[in-house]
């Protein structure tokens, strides 16, 4: 299978699973956003805790060179020890949150 095919479906699967998680408190809806034309994948949290309106993105994951962009996590997970068991190598998974500088330190693609 193609990778970037590949990737696709397991960044799919991934936030398939994870969106199954819905918060304790509060009428919150998990919304999974697949752009697949774009490669732009998330989970958001909408709706309302109490008097208090949600909007939150807890994962943000990118494809983009070949490589899975990992820009935000917000969830207690690793997702990137995720997408390795997945079969994802780490040259091609990138933290994207952490700063180019600190990249070259993780033991993942620096960009």
């Amino acid at each position: 299978m193609e990778k970037l095919v590949l990737y696709r479906q397991l960044v799919q699967q991934l936030l398939l699973e994870y969106g199954k998680q819905k918060p304790a408190y509060g009428d919150i809806e998990v919304e999974k956003i697949f752009d697949i034309k774009r490669d732009h994948y998330q989970i958001v949290h909408v709706g309302w805790e109490g008097d208090n309106w949600v909007h939150s993105c807890i994962v943000h994951i990118d494809i983009k060179g070949g490589k899975i962009w990992l820009q935000w996590n917000g969830t207690e997970d690793d997702i990137a020890s995720d997408l390795v068991a997945a079969g994802v190598p780490k040259e091609d998974i990138v933290l994207g949150f952490q700063s180019p500088f600190m990249r070259q330190f993780t033991e993942y693609a620096v960009s």
